[in-house]
């Protein structure tokens, strides 16, 4: 996929803002919020908008949300500890593994498959270390030892990582409609504005 032009890369900027805006605060989600978009929208950053500053700049939001949302709006600091540190690290897993995957996602069916792939593995892994990071470090659990660890992270990493794989998956269906539907020019699709 060719990178975006400026107008596009303003919009999707835009657009992902707003989403990780209106879904931090709940990681899960409920009956009345979405789960929190945030690894989803990295992971999505490093295909569409690619930049290092830009990764930079929602690392930035990212912990002014959750400065905001611990100061004012009543969300528990129980995973602010010197573990959050780590979480820029955790977020480049996510956006650098897209922005190696943007080159190959030409829309068919099995650049698909491998984008979804990166991310479900990306995720992964990015939630160890942010998990990690909040488990040995974070001074929360006062005996630590890998096969708590271990149970813990069977439990809660296929909740993130499912999240980040449902709002990939719209993604994934709403450029695949955009490459089915936009005008083509030559063997280069328009879409790829």
């Amino acid at each position: 996929m060719k990178p975006l032009s400026r107008p596009m890369f303003t919009a999707v900027a835009a657009i992902f803002a707003m989403v990780m805006i209106a879904t931090r605060f709940h990681h899960f989600g409920d009956a009345l919020h979405l789960p929190d978009a945030s690894m989803a929208l990295f992971f999505l950053g490093g295909i569409y908008l690619r930049k290092h500053l830009a990764f930079l700049g929602f690392v930035v939001l990212s912990v002014l949300v959750d400065w905001y949302s611990v100061s004012y709006a009543g969300v528990s600091d129980f995973c602010i500890t010197i573990a959050y540190s780590f979480m820029p690290l955790a977020y480049a897993v996510l956006w650098y593994t897209g922005r190696l995957l943007a080159p190959r996602y030409d829309g068919s069916l099995a650049s698909h498959v491998t984008v979804f792939a990166g991310l479900l593995v990306s995720a992964t892994l990015s939630y160890a270390v942010s998990n990690g990071a909040f488990y040995w470090l974070g001074g929360r659990y006062t005996d630590p030892n890998m096969v708590q660890y271990v149970q813990r992270f069977a439990q809660w990493a296929p909740l993130f990582v499912r999240a980040a794989a449902g709002y990939v998956l719209v993604a994934q269906a709403i450029q695949a409609m955009v490459f089915r539907f936009a005008p083509r020019t030559g063997d280069n699709r328009a879409a790829q504005v």
